[in-house]
């Protein structure tokens, strides 16, 4: 199902086919949140903002509009661990796109004129950002689960470190953290990959020597003792809801129990109106409107949370209600009856959720960046069918323990 080559430049290409003629790829780029110095806080989702403003073929003007001349699109994020760039093109457009990505990677300027406009885009993101407690509250919430860590950084990083960069500055972080070794370059479509092997390699030699040995050393430092504080967070924010997150580390994705918590998280506040969060706090109780349960994973840690809003005097009956089912899980193992019914709805999610295929090529992209294997539907189903009761059991005892626990509340 996958096809993978290695160039000489050490970038890796990753091929699925797909079932129209719209391809799926992008660049994902081993540069997050977690590899900045501390003195560059927001740097990299400021560099994933630069990449499209000029490259040393290509103005800002020609960037944007490469692909959307022909009816594609490209965009790009940031997350804690990578920067992942991304495009839709029709597959006689594939070259096109495939030039495009490796340009704004391997080629970015960062030229000044462009850093001092942009800064206000990032600031003004910045500010909207903090008009949405229900998103900042997740932001403040691993920050203090990873204390004095990287991760625990927020994304975007605060208007006066970001008015202080400069474009030497982008182009070290780029030049120790954009390397082609450090990418993946993913697709998703009706194409030979033996084709997408022949355009990549005509493409990437224009980057030979620019920047393809390492300047700097890097800075990923892997996770080692998180402590949460162990206590329950009160902050006045003036909000018309209360909004809450109650949560706890959890486990990489290099530590096969990430997937007990995947499976945990989603029985208790997953998509489904029948998760045990939901019917507890809303359908039985009309407490809130919103609740929900997710695992975040990184390569070596992970976090889990519960988040739900609702009224500031309701908040002591709705964290009751979510302790209750947090200690029916870790009081006695499931039934067999019911694993199977939480396991065949979770695997019906899974199915129609590859019917996105962006998101399914991201996903590939994303997995073979950071653990240099891919994950198949199938695979994915086999690793669900071999979970047993036991095994959901002793991880909801871990994390879901009492003494773990970090909440914190916006009122």
């Amino acid at each position: 199902m996958f096809t993978t080559y290695t160039l000489p430049q050490g970038l890796r290409l990753v091929c699925a086919p797909g079932r129209t003629d719209v391809v799926y790829l992008g660049v994902a780029v081993d540069a997050g949140t977690r590899h900045e110095l501390p003195q560059e806080s927001g740097m990299a989702h400021f560099t994933e903002h630069m990449s499209f403003k000029g490259t040393h073929r290509r103005s800002a003007r020609q960037v944007i509009s490469a692909m959307e001349s022909v009816g594609g699109e490209l965009n790009a994020f940031t997350g804690k661990e990578e920067t992942v760039y991304y495009c839709t093109s029709l597959k006689q457009h594939v070259s096109r796109a495939i030039d495009l990505l490796l340009d704004i990677t391997l080629g970015s300027l960062y030229p000044q004129e462009e850093m001092n406009r942009e800064v206000e885009v990032v600031i003004d993101e910045i500010e909207s950002y903090q008009d949405q407690p229900a998103e900042l509250i997740y932001d403040e919430f691993e920050s203090l689960i990873f204390p004095s860590h990287p991760l625990g950084r927020n994304i975007l990083g605060d208007a006066e470190t970001l008015r202080t960069f400069r474009s030497d500055d982008m182009q070290n972080f780029a030049r120790r953290l954009y390397h082609p070794e450090r990418m993946v370059l993913y697709v998703l479509g009706n194409v030979e990959p033996e084709k997408i092997l022949r355009v990549v390699e005509k493409n990437i030699t224009r980057y030979d020597g620019q920047r393809n040995t390492l300047s700097l050393p890097t800075t990923h430092v892997k996770f080692a003792n998180v402590t949460a504080g162990l206590s329950h967070i009160t902050r006045e924010k003036s909000t018309h809801q209360a909004h809450v997150v109650v949560g706890a580390p959890s486990f990489g994705g290099n530590d096969p129990r990430h997937l007990h918590m995947y499976f945990l998280s989603n029985m208790l506040g997953g998509p489904a109106m029948s998760s045990r969060l939901n019917l507890a706090l809303r359908e039985r109780n009309g407490l809130v409107y919103t609740v929900e349960s997710n695992q975040t994973t990184y390569t070596d840690t992970g976090v889990w949370s519960v988040y739900y809003g609702c009224d500031a005097k309701d908040r002591k009956r709705c964290h009751k209600l979510v302790l209750r089912e947090l200690d029916r899980l870790t009081q006695s193992p499931l039934s067999q009856r019911t694993l199977d019914a939480a396991r065949r709805q979770l695997k019906g999610q899974i199915g129609i959720s590859y019917d996105n295929f962006e998101n399914v090529a991201i996903g590939m992209g994303k997995r073979y960046l950071h653990y240099g294997k891919t994950l198949s539907q199938k695979q994915l189903f086999e690793r669900l069918d071999a979970l047993t009761p036991d095994d959901l059991l002793q991880t909801a005892q871990i994390v879901f323990s009492p003494d773990k626990l970090l909440t914190l509340e916006y009122v």
